[in-house]
């Protein structure tokens, strides 16, 4: 893991700020370009060919969203920051794609890092994806790693003739994305919060190995989970807090209610470890009290066995003088001697409630 991270760190070493250097996994998929523009009364949808396509976007009066799947071609990244004016640093920052959340204002643009948070099926687990949002006049531009995203809802609205995001601004466009992506936060804590429930049952009643690696495997999550939540506060803090030219007083109104969900879903996510701490405490708890147990069993036995082991081992002893050994009652007796022996024992066991 260490020599992955030094790694990432040497594409960038020694190069100038600025320059636009691609970090992230392998990725052959192809960019996609998906464009929606809108007024109030009209709207225009499409898929770009080639990034050219998009340029006569920039001088439109209507709301334009470029949305691009893709960050691995650097090319395409750096002909969209000259024909838009984006500045060098924003551009570094999309194709690095380990970026911690964050809220930059520029001079033409507003520009927003956040992590996409999604429930990866073919490795059963939840997976984050970078996220970058640029706001600037008459445009959003957003910056995927991936195909797929969780705006789709966002789109409806648009399609859809008489709805607030139609009559808005750009800048309300901007926070309807960032709203989704907080919204969908939700949906996987609830699907946590189900696995927690299902792992403290097995935890209570069959307690194992594969319990432990489970609980240890969620605990990543949430770390994980936690390490791209919790700087959205401060992202949403700060747009609350400072005045900017490119967020209308309309909006801030809204990002209030979004800041709300962020301290809501980091709240949740204080719980969920809670929970899982008090799990591993449990898992310890219970699997000492079943090894108590085990050796509680083992101690009553040895201990019966103590005084039946001194007598055979007495008459055991090749002494030719033992009188006992010539009646004919003595085995027999011998016997029941041991018996009562082992079940007074048992008995006075039970009375002290060790047993």
């Amino acid at each position: 893991m260490t020599s992955k991270i030094i790694n990432k760190i040497d594409k960038k070493s020694g190069k100038a700020p600025g320059t636009v250097t691609y970090i992230g996994k392998n990725n052959l998929t192809k960019v996609s370009i998906d464009v929606i523009d809108f007024t109030k009364n009209s709207i225009e949808e499409f898929s770009a060919k080639n990034v050219e396509e998009i340029f006569r976007f920039k001088e439109k009066k209507s709301s334009t969203w470029i949305n691009i799947s893709g960050v691995h071609d650097t090319e395409i990244i750096k002909k969209i920051g000259a024909h838009f004016g984006l500045h060098p640093l924003l551009l570094e920052d999309v194709a690095d794609t380990n970026q911690r959340p964050k809220i930059e204002e520029f001079k033409n643009e507003l520009f927003f890092v956040l992590k996409m948070i999604y429930f990866d099926k073919k490795i059963n687990e939840i997976r984050t994806e970078q996220v970058s949002i640029i706001l600037g006049k008459g445009f959003v531009i957003s910056f995927l790693e991936d195909p797929g995203d969780i705006f789709d809802g966002v789109r409806e609205r648009i399609r859809k003739g008489k709805v607030k995001i139609r009559n808005s601004e750009c800048d309300y466009l901007a926070y309807s994305l960032i709203d989704a992506i907080i919204d969908n936060y939700f949906i996987i804590l609830e699907g946590i919060g189900e696995k927690i429930e299902q792992i403290e049952d097995e935890v209570i009643k069959t307690p194992g190995p594969e319990t432990l690696k489970d609980v240890y495997s969620l605990k990543r999550e949430l770390i994980l989970l936690r390490k791209s939540v919790w700087p959205i506060r401060e992202v949403i803090g700060t747009m609350l807090r400072e005045d900017s030219k490119f967020i209308k007083k309309e909006t801030r109104e809204y990002l209030r209610d979004l800041h709300d969900h962020t301290i809501r879903v980091i709240e949740t996510l204080e719980t969920f470890r809670d929970m899982l701490s008090g799990m591993l405490d449990l898992y310890t708890s219970n699997v000492s009290n079943k090894m108590n147990e085990v050796m509680k069993v083992l101690t009553i036995i040895s201990t019966l066995f103590i005084p039946l082991t001194f007598i055979v081992g007495v008459y055991g002893m090749n002494f030719e003088h033992m009188p006992e050994l010539s009646l004919t009652w003595f085995y027999p007796s011998l016997w029941v001697l041991m018996i009562i022996i082992s079940l007074g024992m048992l008995l006075y066991f039970k009375k002290k409630k060790w047993i």
